[in-house]
């Protein structure tokens, strides 16, 4: 996620050695040290994905939006003979899973779901198929059963919508010291809690009439002749629950220069999922089968993700404050721990191994204070790699930001931030590049945020 704070998120997220308040403890604990007054904050998020998906020269826009409480809490100074301690306590949510895509065009080729669910090498697809008539068994002259086959051979036009949404939350304890003159030290222990969910609606139809009333799906079943359209839905639901450790340090060199470290360790995550599907089929004569009964299973499992290594620095110039960042990340080190047989858990973490890569994620900013006003102006950029290897930087999710603060009183702030992202993806319906969206993502988010110190 990018969204932490309205300050921070101006600053485009380089704020491992500038952080100086409540969102410090998501980004360098060791930060909140430098906070010498009593702070209350809370923020509110809003976000619009946009969509627009090419699929087989055709395309399709789709947006959603989501507006909800971003953050809240309380980071207090502590009583010292010298130097600073300061406790952190707070509400952070840290990812939103927003998303929507949406896709109809005619395939022309000789593939579609259908033939995809016939021929898995899983007896659960291959019910599906079966169940709605698309598909019949192939014996032996003595009877023995060889395998399930299908006439249909694609020339369907194929359609889909996906909607998702749900977000991941942290509950934060924070402390920072200042162990040194002008050295700073904190940690932050996160407990995660969230909701993940996708619904995704999938059908194929037989527009161009290439499987007539003459044909017979199931050679056994009179009324699977003259195929119209099938459809699936299923729906994926998590709940998450976790915790993470990181732990800071901050530097003064001096008046006008910050440097900085921090370490997000391996966090570990569970994960309860429920699996639904149920499917239909249309034939001539208003004829229907359905999946019955749906499918509907539950799995738990447990995931570690891997460790994040952050370098900053900052640099007062007058009104001005500049400031940089840098993260580490070996996706590839990320391990499922529990939740499946000995085999399917070293090909999963295999599969890890293979597809993922270590990236570096970058951040700049700068905020500008207006000499003898209330005001601040920032901008930024984030820059955070696809985890994915041979990923062009298509795929790299690029952010634009731009914030504003104002100084009500002695004791109110207000913050506002806007961040514009683009990137590419793509979305395999069956099979690899057979049936594939192609996907030009935008997304919008403003946090506005209000802190009093007391």
């Amino acid at each position: 996620g990018i969204v932490f704070g309205a300050r921070s998120l101006g600053m485009g997220n380089a704020y491992t050695a500038a952080g100086n308040d409540f969102s410090a403890m998501m980004f360098n604990p060791a930060g909140l040290a430098l906070i010498k007054k009593a702070e209350l904050y809370t923020g509110l998020n809003y976000n619009n994905y946009d969509n627009n998906v090419g699929f087989f020269n055709r395309n399709s826009q789709l947006s959603n939006s989501i507006s909800k409480l971003g953050q809240f809490g309380v980071a207090l100074p502590m009583p010292t003979i010298q130097g600073s301690f300061v406790l952190g306590f707070g509400y952070s949510q840290v990812k939103d899973f927003n998303g929507t895509l949406g896709f109809s065009a005619f395939n022309s080729g000789a593939n579609s779901y259908i033939q995809d669910l016939v021929y898995s090498p899983y007896m659960a697809d291959r019910d599906i198929a079966f169940k709605l008539a698309l598909s019949y068994p192939l014996y032996t002259k003595n009877g023995t059963y060889v395998r399930d086959t299908t006439l249909v051979n694609g020339k369907l036009n194929q359609r889909g919508n996906i909607l998702q949404d749900g977000s991941l939350n942290a509950w934060s304890f924070s402390a920072a010291i200042e162990v040194e003159k002008d050295i700073f030290v904190g940690a932050t222990i996160n407990l995660y809690s969230g909701n993940f969910n996708r619904n995704k609606d999938y059908s194929e139809e037989d527009v161009n009439n290439i499987y007539p009333a003459s044909v017979l799906l199931d050679p056994s079943e009179p009324a699977s002749a003259d195929f119209k359209s099938f459809y699936l839905h299923d729906r994926i639901s998590w709940d998450i629950s976790g915790s993470g450790l990181s732990f800071g340090a901050l530097m003064k060199v001096n008046n006008n220069l910050n440097l900085a470290a921090n370490i997000k360790f391996s966090k570990t995550f569970t994960v309860k999922e429920t699996y639904y599907v149920n499917g239909e089929s249309y034939f001539g004569l208003n004829k229907k089968y359905f999946l019955d009964p749906a499918i509907d299973s539950k799995s738990d499992y447990e995931i570690t993700t891997p460790a994040e290594f952050t370098f900053g620095a900052s640099y007062i110039i007058k009104n001005i404050t500049v400031s940089a960042s840098a993260t580490m990340i070996d996706y590839s080190s990320s391990k499922f721990r529990s939740g499946f047989d000995l085999i399917s858990l070293d090909n999963k973490n295999a599969d890890i191994k293979s597809l993922f890569r270590s990236v570096v994620n970058l951040n700049a900013g700068f905020e500008y204070v207006l000499p003898s006003t209330n005001f601040s102006f920032r901008g930024g950029f984030i820059l955070m790699c696809s985890p994915f290897r041979d990923d062009p930087i298509e795929y790299d999710k690029k952010f634009l930001t731009a914030g504003i603060g104002i100084r009500l009183t002695k004791s109110v702030s207000v913050d506002g931030a806007y961040a514009y992202g683009w990137w590419k993806d793509y979305g395999d319906n069956y099979g690899s590049g057979l049936s594939r969206t192609y996907q030009d993502i935008k997304s919008q988010n403003i946090i506005t945020s209000l802190r009093y110190n007391f």
